[in-house]
């Protein structure tokens, strides 16, 4: 049997990270993990490009954008929807990752998934660097791993 897994060397990879304006104490926090993830792992600095979104509404579109044009090895989608006393919060939540998992499909690169879905603020913080790690980093490290996968795949 032939088995094929990623590896997490980042050197001469070039990644996208396309993260939301919207819920900015928490957005910049993932920002920071998942850059610090990548310069880690050997990706240089100049090889990491950052577009800005108004919200998770944005993402799907947004990523689908860049992960088409063939100039990265993966893209990180970072985001925070927090629920509140409205439905907005299943709208908004539910159809950016359905749409982030259609571009993540039709993608010939590796799109990771590093937005958040909380019922409070704390839950928020807790997940971007406190006491729940940090997502963006955790999504970082997913699409350098896919990124190797995808590199042995070809």
């Amino acid at each position: 049997m032939n088995e094929f897994n990623g590896d997490l060397n980042g050197t001469g990879k070039r990644f996208a990270i396309v993260v939301t304006r919207f819920n900015s104490l928490v957005t910049e926090q993932l920002v920071t993990g998942a850059t610090d993830c990548l310069h880690r792992h050997g990706v240089d600095e100049g090889d990491v490009d950052l577009y800005r979104v108004p919200g998770a509404w944005e993402l799907p579109s947004a990523v689908a954008k860049v992960a088409g044009n063939e100039k990265y090895d993966g893209v990180i989608a970072l985001g925070c929807v927090i629920r509140g006393g409205t439905p907005h919060f299943e709208y908004v939540a539910g159809e950016a990752t359905r749409g982030l998992g259609a571009v993540a499909r039709d993608a010939s690169i590796p799109v990771s998934l590093g937005v958040l879905t909380t019922d409070t603020v704390d839950q928020a913080l807790e997940r971007a660097g406190t006491k729940a790690g940090n997502k963006g980093w955790d999504a970082a490290l997913s699409v350098l791993e896919m990124a190797g996968l995808f590199q042995q795949m070809e």
